[in-house]
């Protein structure tokens, strides 16, 4: 795959901001939608798992099929489309507040709109960069993907909790919609894909084949990708338990919502930037492995206390879990950008995030199921146990015998098919 222009620079640094743009948007919508659940629609704990189900239940339908829909099409268009689709759902929600008609089922609605846009887009964008970006600097550059992304949501979700309280929820979602629009923008400056395309495409569940069982088959990728399964599981569960725990169980003000929900992004960032310095000095699958027990400590502090201590206990514990998993993400991210072959990347990341992104709804709902019945805070707990996965599935894997993951001899890697 190969784009045109010579500017690769110049391409990176734009798609660079409309991703940051997109994300500062996104942050603060992350905190102004759950807020118009619970505070304009009174929604339940069942219904706020129905809403973080459907904002990622499109990996589970169309996770695979994407990976092959963005080998085929136009990768830049794609996106552009997806911005506007997702900028249109979310102006729907203030539309009908003011008109008097917004229901838990349009939030729903709306959710399912953004998770079949953000598949196709987020697909197309894991593509795009290391087509821009040489392997050398390929984990600097997701650092920095990943670091931006911590910094809109250290920054997003406080600003956002400000906005909710001054505006209200509903008017809040339209800065995430302007966010959108802008990306879209910027993206149409960025140059479209030239690739030579076959006078006549496999089967699509041909192509879905080949790259699904180039990952599961890969000693190094698939434990990677199941690893990344278990800590979505729990990042699920947390974004249908984080708000509903802070305002039912803890009292917690809007803006100190938007305060405390900030402290997962400065985990994030904190985990980026530190990443390279910690694989540097460990090696990356060895920091695999610390990141995963660094993360299930994190999940383990966060129910911990009551009153300002369990505020304390909150921000700490979500930190420290998003540090982890940010250091997972950069370096098994980067690792499947250099170790696919070109001709598969875009269907081996739409197979891992098929498998790994599909699990966030579930552990919604499962977790919205258990707050129901018990309580967060108790769902909370149960969902350490699901933690623990990260590093015990990499230390039963050939991962714990390296140092490195491109250690693993290319000679032991299976060939693509």
């Amino acid at each position: 795959m190969a784009f045109g222009g010579t500017h690769g620079a110049s391409v990176f640094w734009r798609w660079w901001t409309a991703g940051a743009t997109s994300a500062l948007g996104s942050a603060v919508g992350a905190v102004a939608l759950p807020l118009t659940a619970l505070t304009v629609l009174d929604a339940s704990a069942f219904e706020m798992g129905l809403i973080v189900a459907a904002s990622y239940v499109a990996w589970i339908v169309i996770g695979l099929p994407a990976g092959v829909m963005v080998q085929r099409l136009p990768m830049r268009r794609v996106q552009i489309g997806a911005d506007l689709a997702r900028a249109a759902a979310i102006v729907s929600i203030p539309v009908a507040w003011w008109s008097d008609g917004l229901t838990v089922a349009q939030l729903v609605i709306v959710a399912l709109v953004i998770s079949f846009a953000n598949v196709i887009f987020d697909v197309a964008n894991a593509t795009f960069l290391p087509s821009i970006v040489s392997s050398d600097h390929l984990q600097s550059r997701n650092s920095l993907t990943s670091g931006t992304h911590a910094t809109t949501e250290l920054g997003g979700p406080s600003v956002g909790g400000l906005v909710v309280q001054v505006l209200g929820a509903v008017p809040t979602l339209l800065v995430d919609a302007a966010s959108y629009l802008v990306s879209a923008l910027l993206l149409r400056t960025l140059p479209e894909r030239r690739a030579e395309a076959p006078d006549r495409w496999p089967p699509m569940r041909a192509m879905i084949g080949e790259g699904w069982r180039f990952v599961v088959r890969h000693p190094v990728m698939g434990p990677c990708m199941w690893t990344a399964t278990a800590a979505n599981l729990v990042c699920g569960a947390q974004h249908t338990l984080y708000a509903l725990y802070l305002v039912r169980e803890l009292h917690a003000e809007p803006g100190l919502v938007g305060l405390l929900l900030a402290a997962d992004g400065a985990g994030t960032l904190i985990g980026a930037a530190l990443t390279n310095r910690i694989t540097a000095r460990l090696g990356t699958a060895r920091a695999l492995i610390a990141a995963g027990f660094v993360a299930v400590a994190g999940a383990l502090v966060v129910p911990l206390g009551t009153g300002w201590p369990a505020f304390a206990a909150f921000a700490t514990g979500s930190a420290v879990f998003a540090a982890g998993v940010a250091v997972l993400s950069v370096v098994t991210r980067t690792y499947r950008q250099i170790a696919s072959p070109p001709e598969l990347l875009s269907r081996v990341m739409a197979t891992v995030r098929f498998v790994s992104w599909g699990a966030i709804p579930l552990g919604g709902l499962i977790a919205g199921t258990i707050a129901g019945l018990l309580s967060g805070r108790a769902a909370l707990a149960v969902f350490v146990v699901a933690a623990a996965g990260m590093p015990l599935i990499l230390l039963t894997s050939r991962v714990r015998h390296l140092r490195d993951l491109t250690d693993h001899q290319q000679s032991g890697e299976p060939a693509a098919a």
